[in-house]
């Protein structure tokens, strides 16, 4: 990678503007967050000196180390607090992390996307697994799209919903109407398989009455099965169906281990979402680490199964007036 000065704002009438390599060495530091040792730069023209951390969006964070164990432990089934303590660090740390962590999960499962090539998917399956947001009257439905062969998560959607059952009544009367937003999670998740699936796919769903219209609008020459719904394993998650043969076992599986991964997501928990936004985010961490450590890839998505991997420092674009500085230990 070529090296730029972070000094967006160089004075280039000057004399100094014609210097032939303007970015020399500058000797080396060694980073405390994570014990590395990393060479400096020097820009003649300006005689800003800096780093290549300096254009990395980990730049100014002080304990790196707890990146990756901290991104395996919240898809392992652990809350933030246990995993500050099983880390020696403040919540406060875990709480931003967190935010970060899904940020770079978000940005690296739209990159896995990106690389499958356009009308290549075959045959998937989809359908709606249901939590809640603060309380079991506030249920929320999380739509999946998964490929029936790899079972590789191709996307999902977080939409409210309202309450069923017994807690419709004491619902409506603690909290109000809610308004039912599925509709608009299955819109967006099968426009997305539209642009990824053969024109002749093969989806396969539960008998949701409402699927078959939104199938028909964004894949009109797909194949439709419609399984009827079995009876929850006994054994197990409510996902996993008492059936010899389950011809959904891709997404029921998939659930089933979503619930098992994501504390938030588990059938008798006291670690709750407040906002839709942190439970998609948390969905978005466990999507990714899914996608690329704990699934096969076939031919479409690379002919192989990758079980670990480091996230590369993203580069950032710095900002720098006249008047401040950039600092390279960081």
């Amino acid at each position: 990678m070529k090296l730029k000065c972070p000094n967006l704002s160089h004075d280039l009438s000057g004399p100094v503007a014609f210097i032939p390599h303007p970015i020399v060495r500058k000797g080396y530091y060694s980073r405390k967050s994570d014990s590395r040792r990393l060479q400096r730069f020097l820009c003649k023209t300006c005689g800003i000196r800096f780093s290549r951390s300096t254009f990395s969006n980990r730049y100014y964070q002080k304990v790196r180390r707890i990146n990756e164990p901290l991104r395996r432990l919240f898809v392992s089934g652990v809350s933030q607090n246990r995993a500050a303590r099983i880390l020696r660090v403040s919540p406060n740390t875990i709480a931003r992390r967190f935010l970060f962590l899904a940020e770079e999960a978000k940005r690296s499962q739209k990159n896995f996307i990106a690389a499958i090539p356009k009308r290549t998917i075959s045959s998937l399956q989809f359908d709606d697994l249901e939590t809640s947001i603060h309380t079991k009257c506030k249920p929320v439905s999380v739509c999946l799209a998964v490929e029936s062969k790899t079972r590789k998560i191709l996307g999902f959607q977080v939409n409210q919903m309202p309450a069923k059952g017994r807690l419709a009544l004491v619902a409506r009367k603690k909290y109000g109407p809610r308004r039912d937003e599925r509709s608009r999670g299955w819109n967006l998740l099968l426009k997305g398989m539209g642009l990824l699936a053969t024109e002749e796919v093969h989806i396969t769903s539960d008998e949701n009455p409402h699927y078959p219209k939104w199938v028909k609008r964004h894949l009109p020459s797909a194949r439709h099965t419609r399984i009827p719904g079995g009876r929850g394993a006994i054994t197990g998650q409510g996902e996993l169906r008492d059936k010899r043969f389950d011809p959904m076992f891709a997404l029921n599986h998939t659930c089933a281990m979503l619930r098992a991964n994501v504390n938030r997501l588990f059938r008798k928990t006291w670690c709750t979402s407040k906002k839709v936004e942190r439970l998609w985010d948390h969905i978005a961490l466990y999507v990714d680490y899914h996608n690329r450590e704990l699934t096969l890839s076939g031919p479409i998505f690379g002919g192989s199964c990758i079980r670990t991997r480091q996230f590369e420092e993203h580069p950032i674009q710095s900002h720098r007036t006249n008047s401040g500085s950039v600092r390279a230990s960081h």
